[in-house]
């Protein structure tokens, strides 16, 4: 619980912990976003949820010692839980833990990385005014997705003013746009900042077939996000990195597929881009999957249509990059 209280509040704690030993009907939870259809209550839901906080915990002490160069916990990237409420499928938000944890212990000056299609708002809100963490969150806008913030004009406040960047895209962005946005403002901001560790949540609902959102990428995308960011590490902060998971509602074709790839970057397994999903996998999970699943790790270059608004989409984005950089650190 130590660990936890460096974000989160005492009285929450508690909460999260009667509501996963409490039988029946628990009032109070629905005060602290539990209880409700995005954040059921379940047996023993302190010790599931703290066990997420500990793994990526787990991943930053390998890293900071120098035992490991780079960790992933792809359980981890439970970045919309809040001080005192949980939110988005998220109670302990493992991300904000490890950033202050980072902060208290190593003294680390920590640049956050949210690829996820909905806004970083936890991790955004826990460190707005802290100028030694930078958050950077690539999102689809909140005009029509969950949690409805991320605009480019939420940009921190006192001395952490220009510290949290956030690029809102437009919906139906594809792979180009995505990659292009990312490619041009993560070196940038990186440089400026001068790490001393980088922290990234790799959601995999941005993809077309994501039933919850409104992006298009494929699946090249989820090979290039971790490739740029190590890269990053690997210039900046000595390859100091740990990656978490994040969100993903496809969950037959898409998060098996996307965070293969992640961790092939982090463990250096670089995977062929023409090669295919074992025969076994196939068969073993075809029966209960509802949909056919994939036969190849990355998606046929004609598989989606493009998107008839593809240039103005692309025009928004590089504009919203733009104003973004207007304020943040640059190198």
């Amino acid at each position: 619980d130590e660990e936890l209280s460096l974000v989160h509040d005492f009285q929450y704690i508690e909460v999260v912990k009667q509501a996963g030993h409490t039988d029946g009907d628990f009032p109070l939870a629905a005060s602290y976003g539990l209880g409700t259809e995005d954040n059921p209550a379940f047996p023993n839901m302190h010790e599931a949820t703290s066990l997420i906080v500990g793994g990526t915990l787990q991943a930053v002490d390998m890293v900071m010692s120098g035992q490991v160069r780079n960790a992933v916990n792809l359980a981890g990237g439970l970045h919309h839980g809040f001080r005192g409420r949980a939110s988005g499928f998220c109670v302990y938000n493992d991300c904000s833990v490890a950033i202050a944890y980072l902060r208290k212990k190593y003294n680390a000056r920590v640049l956050y990385i949210d690829t996820d299609a909905h806004h970083g708002d936890g991790v955004q809100w826990a460190f707005y005014d802290d100028p030694n963490v930078l958050t950077l969150s690539l999102h689809e806008t909140g005009k029509y997705l969950f949690p409805g913030t991320g605009n480019f004009t939420e940009r921190g406040d006192g001395q952490g003013y220009g510290y949290s960047v956030n690029i809102p895209l437009e919906a139906f962005t594809e792979d180009d746009s995505f990659l292009e946005t990312y490619e041009n403002i993560l070196p940038t901001i990186a440089r400026g900042f001068k790490p001393d560790i980088i922290l990234t949540q790799n959601g995999c609902d941005a993809h077309a077939f994501d039933p919850l959102t409104h992006l298009s990428v494929s699946m090249k995308v989820y090979q290039e996000i971790p490739r740029l960011a190590k890269k990053m590490a690997e210039e900046l902060c000595g390859g100091r990195i740990v990656a978490t998971g994040g969100g993903g509602y496809d969950i037959w074709r898409v998060v098996p597929r996307a965070w293969a790839l992640v961790w092939s970057e982090f463990s250096g397994q670089l995977l062929d881009r023409k090669i295919k999903i074992p025969e076994e996998w196939l068969e073993r999970y075809q029966e209960e999957s509802p949909v056919p699943l994939m036969p190849t790790l990355f998606d046929p270059i004609d598989m989606f249509p493009p998107i008839p608004r593809r240039e103005e989409i692309t025009i928004k984005n590089k504009k919203t990059v733009e104003k973004a950089l207007l304020y943040c650190p640059k190198g």
